[in-house]
């Protein structure tokens, strides 16, 4: 019932701000309560794990959720709050727990997974902003690091989903830019794991989605030399 509604609002939405028939056919079609499988188990164990304002927090879906942070960055402080194939609304969904532990920076990866359910734009972009607005009021001396969604690589054939809708990700990454007027440090990974056909590097990659060690590699060489780890 709830979700007939929530179409519906959508359709009502659409009439009232002249949305083209391609933009409601996507509309339409998608899901915002999905969950992944071993979501509510994970986030029973992240309620279980320690907190400390020390804490450097890593929130996001399977890319975030595929490394070792700690390992990785040499820094005992951080925490992965990766689950697998999780949207932005299931981050909002469990945000609170991480807002309660007051952590001194959360980096925040989310979206590809929207983008491949056809979640609109518009409506990922809004979750960011409540994203950066609940962590500013509960935790206030929090850093917010915003991560510019990676691109893909359909060569690898693995995840159809996933693949073609490359304008999706470069208006986001645009828009999330922009949420540097909100005080918000955006740590811009798009450029560095892009090749010269704007696809995911073959070389990072091992399914033109998710990375291999060596791409996350990349990524904490990045973080180190830009000083966001300080």
């Amino acid at each position: 019932m709830q979700k007939i509604f929530h179409k519906a609002m959508l359709v009502v939405a659409f009439i009232l701000t002249g949305y083209t028939s391609s933009t409601f056919a996507q509309i339409v079609k998608w899901d915002s309560t999905h969950r992944p499988g071993k979501y509510k188990e994970l986030v029973a164990k992240f309620k279980e794990e320690p907190k400390s304002k020390k804490d450097i927090v890593f929130l996001g879906n399977s890319i975030t959720a595929g490394t070792d942070w700690a390992k990785l960055l040499n820094l005992p402080q951080a925490r992965n709050r990766g689950i697998s194939g999780d949207i932005s609304f299931g981050v909002l969904e469990r945000l609170q727990d991480v807002i309660d532990g007051k952590p001194a920076k959360i980096f925040i990866l989310i979206g590809i997974n929207d983008i491949s359910r056809n979640i609109p734009d518009s409506v990922i972009l809004r979750n960011y902003k409540t994203i950066i607005s609940r962590i500013r009021k509960g935790s206030k001396k929090t850093q917010i690091y915003f991560n510019t969604l990676l691109p893909v690589n359909s060569a690898f054939d693995k995840f159809k989903n996933h693949y073609g809708k490359d304008e999706h990700i470069l208006w986001l990454n645009d828009e999330i830019r922009q949420l540097a007027a909100k005080n918000v440090t955006i740590v811009d990974l798009y450029p560095i794991f892009t090749d010269e056909n704007k696809h995911l590097k073959a070389n990072l990659t091992k399914d033109g989605l998710h990375l291999i060690p060596a791409g996350y590699e990349v990524w904490a060489k990045f973080l180190q030399e830009a000083g966001y780890l300080k």
